[in-house]
C-alpha cells in the first residue's frame, strides 16, 4: 500500500456498502484498505464491549446503557437535559475522548496511591520491599508511554464527523451537559480495556487465544469454500458483526475474502482506525497492558511487561481484497429501515437503501464472542438470517454471557444453547457442525487468574 494513500484515509460520503455512512477508504485495488463507515449509533453499543477477562463481562467491563440511563437521569435532575441540538450521542462521544485523555492522570494517581500506602506503613517494614517504590517509578514511566499512544489514537475524532452529524461542543453545551460529560471510574476501565484489547487482537502474546478460536474460523471458511480457486476469493463477502480492535476480520480478509467487520464502540472504532490506518510497520509501538492492576502476579517485573502491536502489517492484503468496518449498532445497521429509529424522509431513504444492498449481500457471517451481546436473541439470528445468501453460512464461536441480564431498564432474553439451536432451526437454518472449544479473553499471560471460557461453535447453512 502507498503510504501516501496510507496517511490520507478520511472519511468521505458515498463510498460502498452504504451511501448513508461516511468512509475513510483506501484504494483496495491497490491490495489493501481499510474503511470505517458510520451508521446506526455506535454508543448505543457500548455497553457490548468484550472484556471477559477476569469481570465476567464483555469488553471493556460495565454497562453503558445503564451509564447512558443514569447521565439521563442526572440532567434531569439537575435541570441539565441536552438540547436538542446536542444529540445524546454527541455526549457520549464527547465523553470517551475525555476518558481517554485522562488516563494518565487517573493512572497516575492510581500509582501515587500506592506509593502514598506505602508510606504510611512501618519504616522498618519499608526496607523488607527494597523494590516496591522503584517498581512504582517505572510504572509512571510505562504510563507516559500508554498516554502517547492514546493521544495518537483520539486524533482522528473527524473519522466520526460529517456534515448531518456533527460531533462539536461549544462551551455552553459542555456546561449544560457537565453531568453527562463526568467521566466515571467504568469509563476509564474500559480505556485500560482497551489497551489489554491490543494484546489479544494485535500482539504475539495474544497468539495463543486467537489460534483457539480465530484460527479454527478462517480454517472452517476455508474448508466451506474449498471449491472457489483462492484468486477468486475475494469475491465472497464475510460479514463480522462485534469485530471490535479488527484483528479476525483482518485475518479473514488476509485469507483472501472480502470481509466488513462492524462495530459499535467507539472505544473500540477509535482503537482499531488507530492500528488499521496509522500503523504501518509490525512492532511499530510499544504498549504497557498490565500496568494497572498488581493483583494475581508471580514476579515484580511481570507488570511491567511490554507488549508491541501490531505483529502483523496491516497494510499486507492481498490484491482485489475490499475490506472495511461500518460503525453502528448491528441491528440498526443491518434491520429494516423502519427499525431504525430514523426521523427523517431522507434518513429513512438512505436506511432503505441500505437495507436493500446488504439483503442476501453475504456468503458467510462469522460471529464470535457476539451473539450474546443481544438483547433479544432473535432479532440477531432473524438479521443474520436475511443477510446472508441462500446457502450461506454461519459460523459461530463464543460463550452465552447474557449482557443484559439483570440489567435495569433493558430488555434481556436469556437461553440457553439449546434453545439458541432449536431457534435457529425455527428460523431457517441448518446445524451443520457443533463443538465446544476452551478459550482464554484478555488474559494476562504472567498473572494467577486465567478465566476458561467453554465456547460453543457451529457452523449452519441457510436454507
Amino acid at each position: 500500500m502507498d503510504p501516501s494513500q496510507h496517511q490520507s484515509s478520511r472519511l468521505r460520503p458515498g463510498i460502498s456498502p452504504a451511501e448513508n455512512m461516511h468512509y475513510h477508504s483506501h484504494d483496495h485495488a491497490g491490495g489493501h484498505g481499510h474503511s470505517h463507515g458510520l451508521g446506526g449509533h455506535p454508543h448505543s453499543h457500548e455497553q457490548h464491549s468484550h472484556d471477559h477477562g477476569g469481570h465476567h463481562s464483555h469488553q471493556s467491563g460495565g454497562n453503558h446503557s445503564e451509564d447512558q440511563e443514569q447521565d439521563r437521569l442526572i440532567r434531569e435532575q439537575m435541570g441539565l437535559a441536552a438540547d436538542d441540538d446536542v444529540h445524546e450521542e454527541v455526549l457520549h462521544f464527547h465523553k470517551i475522548i475525555k476518558a481517554f485523555s485522562q488516563y494518565k492522570n487517573s493512572a497516575m494517581y492510581a500509582n501515587h496511591r500506592r506509593r502514598t500506602d506505602f508510606f504510611k506503613i512501618p519504616a522498618y517494614q519499608q526496607k523488607l520491599m527494597p523494590r516496591y517504590l522503584g517498581r512504582l517509578e517505572e510504572i509512571d514511566r510505562a504510563i507516559e508511554a500508554n498516554y502517547e499512544i492514546i493521544k495518537v489514537i483520539c486524533e482522528d475524532q473527524q473519522i466520526f464527523v460529517n456534515e448531518d452529524r456533527p460531533m462539536m461542543l461549544n462551551g455552553d453545551d459542555r456546561v449544560k451537559n457537565a453531568a453527562a460529560l463526568r467521566v466515571r471510574e467504568q469509563d476509564m476501565e474500559k480505556v485500560q480495556g482497551t489497551i489489554k484489547q491490543f494484546v489479544r487482537d494485535w500482539s504475539v502474546q495474544g497468539l495463543d487465544e486467537r489460534e483457539a478460536i480465530y484460527h479454527p474460523i478462517v480454517q472452517e471458511l476455508h474448508r466451506r469454500f474449498e471449491h472457489v480457486p483462492v484468486e477468486k476469493r475475494h469475491q465472497l463477502h464475510v460479514l463480522v458483526p462485534g469485530s471490535g480492535l479488527g484483528r479476525l476480520a483482518f485475518d479473514i480478509a488476509n485469507a483472501g475474502y472480502s470481509s466488513q467487520g462492524n462495530e459499535f464502540s467507539y472505544y473500540m472504532l477509535l482503537a482499531s482506525n488507530f492500528i488499521l490506518n496509522k500503523t504501518s510497520t509490525t512492532e511499530q509501538y510499544t504498549i504497557y497492558p498490565f500496568v494497572h492492576t498488581f493483583s494475581n502476579i508471580v514476579k515484580p517485573e511481570d507488570v511491567m511487561a511490554s507488549v508491541k502491536i501490531p505483529d502483523v502489517n496491516p497494510n499486507a492484503l492481498p490484491r482485489g481484497v475490499d475490506f472495511s468496518m461500518v460503525a453502528g449498532d448491528f441491528v440498526e445497521v443491518y434491520n429494516e429501515p423502519e427499525n431504525h429509529g430514523t426521523s427523517t424522509l431522507w434518513e429513512k431513504s438512505m436506511k432503505a437503501k441500505l437495507i436493500e444492498e446488504e439483503q442476501e449481500k453475504f456468503d458467510a457471517i462469522v460471529t464470535c464472542f457476539f451473539i450474546d451481546t443481544a438483547k433479544n436473541i432473535a432479532d440477531y439470528l432473524q438479521i443474520i438470517h436475511k443477510v446472508l445468501k441462500k446457502g450461506g453460512i454461519w459460523i459461530n464461536a463464543g460463550p452465552l454471557l447474557w449482557h443484559f441480564e439483570n440489567t435495569p431498564g433493558e430488555i434481556s432474553i436469556e437461553l440457553s444453547l439449546e434453545e439458541v439451536l432449536e431457534l435457529a432451526r425455527e428460523l431457517g437454518f441448518r446445524i451443520e457442525t457443533q463443538g465446544m472449544a476452551k478459550s482464554t479473553y484478555m488474559v494476562n499471560p504472567h498473572g494467577m487468574l486465567k478465566y476458561v471460557y467453554e465456547c460453543s461453535t457451529w457452523t449452519a447453512t441457510k436454507l
